[in-house]
């Protein structure tokens, strides 16, 4: 032990605290699962103390897309940028600390970013709720406050998967030099994953039982973080310009064309519609929101378009949205939606994100449908509120 931990009491007597091991893995675990804080992430892009959303401990994450499990990991978190956190806690006596813990990390996010659904994510954090005996929607409020927008944030955790924004968290009591090197060299490559590592140290006191926990983060060096830093600051805040400029480089001039018929459909509908830009370089692209003025300003999100190429919507969204939150207007906004390749869950109370690559859209005919559906969709809600 280098250095040494000391506490002042309030009889100002000085209490020397000793670092001791944990008695079991499983302690430390329990530790991160009751206080998340302890992975000592340091503060978000826009300096607002990071906070932790567990979704479950022992989770199981699919190998293929029918749904079957292959592996499993300690916790999985998202922080309130919707950045899924995986996280493997290990022993310092465990050898697979620096054999099989790295392989088994970046196994976990590549099949995770590939085959773990979003709808799967937020039903395992339902589950665990009601297995805590929580309420998500309270869970959830704590999390990120009453005003937060959860459809967006849920939109959000599937745009990171998506994109391979993905953290991978190792901790253990003590980091050895040859992990700390390799997580070194991971974070400096990686973009826009991460990888880090945190040593969480006990001191105990002998004479009087008290404990102190000390959190250290490894792994990001200041080239790393430079690096990472300058990729975040570019396009920060998208519009018309930059979306459309970056999307004719990335899918060429047809596709984009396409997509500009469908924001100048938006643009149209002013002032019943109106476009939102999203903000970062995960989350490009514009929202068609709906204002519902005689619904007490009410706003719902009609559709998304992301620079990653899709077109997308949030089940639970149309759900709350009368006339559809009737169940013969569900079945028939249902039969609409799957004609463009949007497949709504019978069940309205069931979260899902439908959504298509546009450049299924091979010709003005298939464009047309999709406006066409929408067309009818906002008909049907203008019908709604003058009934």
């Amino acid at each position: 032990m280098s250095g040494g931990i000391y506490l002042i009491q309030g009889d100002d007597q000085l209490v020397e605290m000793t670092e001791k091991p944990y008695d079991s893995e499983a302690l430390l675990q329990d530790l991160l699962e009751k206080y998340p804080n302890l992975l000592a992430v340091d503060q978000s892009d826009n300096g607002v103390p990071r906070r932790w959303l567990l979704v479950k401990r022992k989770i199981g994450l699919p190998a293929e897309d029918l749904g079957q499990t292959r592996w499993s990991h300690n916790h999985l978190f998202l922080d309130q940028n919707a950045i899924p956190t995986l996280v493997e806690v290990k022993s310092n006596d465990d050898s697979r600390l620096r054999k099989e813990v790295i392989g088994q990390m970046i196994d976990y996010a590549a099949n995770a970013v590939v085959y773990w659904p979003v709808e799967s994510i937020l039903a395992q954090f339902e589950s665990n709720c009601r297995d805590l005996n929580r309420d998500p929607e309270a869970v959830f409020e704590d999390f990120l406050g009453a005003n937060a927008d959860e459809e967006h944030f849920w939109q959000q955790v599937k745009t990171n998967l998506q994109a391979g924004k993905v953290r991978l968290v190792f901790v253990a009591d003590r980091i050895p030099t040859d992990l700390q090197r390799v997580v070194e060299f991971l974070n400096k490559q990686m973009d826009p994953a991460e990888a880090i590592a945190v040593e969480i140290k006990q001191y105990v006191s002998a004479e009087n039982g008290l404990k102190t926990l000390v959190s250290k983060v490894i792994g990001r060096t200041a080239e790393a973080q430079q690096r990472k830093a300058s990729t975040t600051r570019e396009r920060r805040q998208w519009d018309e310009h930059s979306f459309f400029s970056e999307y004719e480089l990335r899918y060429g001039d047809d596709e984009t064309l396409l997509v500009q018929k469908i924001y100048e459909w938006v643009v149209s509908y002013a002032p019943d519609l109106q476009v939102q830009w999203g903000i970062g370089d995960i989350n490009g692209g514009f929202a068609a929101k709906l204002n519902l003025k005689n619904r007490r300003e009410k706003s719902y999100e009609l559709f998304f378009v992301g620079i990653d190429g899709t077109l997308q919507i949030s089940s639970s969204t149309y759900a709350n949205m009368p006339p559809f939150n009737s169940h013969l207007e569900w079945q028939e906004l249902r039969n609409q939606f799957s004609s463009i390749g949007l497949a709504l869950p019978s069940d309205p109370t069931e979260r899902r994100f439908p959504n298509f690559q546009l450049s299924t859209l091979t010709d003005e005919y298939g464009l047309e449908q999709v406006l066409s559906t929408f067309d009818w969709t906002v008909n049907k809600i203008r019908s709604n509120l003058t009934s």
